[in-house]
């Protein structure tokens, strides 16, 4: 028999299937946009189609969830603003 394990790091991040609510909701958009494209076209070509590129998408989203840092891109903003006036001297000597 299986055995599952309570989540108990709720408040550090809610998880539903290892994703994230929204990786969550972005998959089962996923899933629905396949299963529209199997009902109306049906053929074992897209039904496999769309099991692989879902599983793809699974896949590729559990390990984004894991590794949060892989599209981490720099701040945009830096980390201290001042309203310190500067010269134009300042300028010249540099």
């Amino acid at each position: 028999m299986k055995r599952y394990e309570t989540y108990r790091h709720i408040r550090k991040q809610a998880q539903i299937a290892g994703l994230s609510i929204s990786l969550f909701a972005l998959m089962m958009l996923a899933v629905v946009g396949s299963l529209l494209g199997i009902i109306f076209s049906f053929s074992f070509y897209v039904v496999w189609t769309a099991m692989i590129l879902n599983a793809v998408l699974y896949v590729f989203l559990v390990q984004l969830s894991k590794r949060p840092t892989l599209f981490h891109f720099k701040k945009v903003f830096p980390n201290r603003i001042s309203n310190k006036q500067t010269n134009i001297i300042d300028y010249e000597e540099n």
